[in-house]
């Protein structure tokens, strides 16, 4: 069996983390390690309990506070596994996520794969569905980011590559890499079951308009080197088809 290590930054998310947790350590699929990555510099002991709920559990701390692109950079780098995961800590796992995703992979010679996922509030009260589709490639991710990061699982060889790292912005740091791999030709395919339940905290980064418009526009003119009208053009394109999905 494969091992897969799956990547979780900490960082103010309390009320959330241990049932984040315990999704995973109640996957069908066992054979993983946990690398919790810290990186709430003045909680220490509340994540040190947190890290004590099973052996499998690595606890990473920061010195400083990284962000979540470079604390997940940071727990890339000390994976075992031949697969690596990602799932922010107030997100949660279907009991078979693993299991029905590897054979996904597996049956199809896969280095990269994502699912469906329903959108929850704080209260774990369902909202909507992302389905995924089948196949992504560069074209269709610059206009629309329809991959969600819980619901990823890839290659840890993908990551020998120097140049596919997470980026330090606040949001959309994931999406950066997604299209890094797009252009390089790693192949994008969906699997459409629901197996993620995506948490929209009124709180959190992922949530401002503001710093998702600040974020989109430097993905397009810094991060692909786009001249200022291509980069307000495709950021315009993001944000009318994110108001679609809504």
């Amino acid at each position: 069996m494969s091992l897969v290590s799956i990547i979780m930054p900490f960082y103010k998310k309390e009320p959330y983390i241990e049932d984040s947790i315990k999704s995973i350590l109640n996957q069908s699929y066992q054979n993983f390690e946990i690398i919790l990555i810290n990186d709430d510099v003045d909680n220490n002991d509340f994540i040190k309990k947190i890290s004590k709920l099973d052996a499998r559990i690595i606890l990473i701390q920061n010195n400083k506070n990284l962000g979540a692109g470079l604390s997940r950079n940071k727990g890339i780098a000390v994976a075992n596994g031949e697969f690596i995961a990602f799932c922010d800590c107030d997100d949660l796992w279907k009991k078979n996520k693993l299991e029905l995703q590897l054979n996904f992979m597996k049956q199809l010679n896969l280095r990269f794969s994502f699912t469906s996922y329903e959108i929850i509030d704080e209260n774990n009260n369902y909202s909507s569905l992302r389905k995924a589709h089948n196949d992504i490639d560069f074209d269709k991710l610059r206009n629309s980011c329809d991959i969600g990061l819980s619901t990823v699982i890839l290659k840890k060889d993908i990551f020998d590559n120097y140049n596919h790292q997470f980026t330090s912005l606040k949001t959309k740091e994931d999406y950066v890499l997604w299209m890094k791999l797009a252009l390089e030709g790693i192949k994008m395919k969906g699997l459409d079951e629901t197996l993620t339940s995506w948490r929209k905290n009124k709180n959190s980064l992922s949530s401002s308009i503001i710093q998702k418009l600040i974020d989109g526009y430097r993905v397009y003119r810094v991060h692909l080197g786009y001249g200022i009208l291509k980069s307000l053009f495709y950021l315009i394109v993001l944000s009318i088809n994110f108001i679609l999905k809504k």
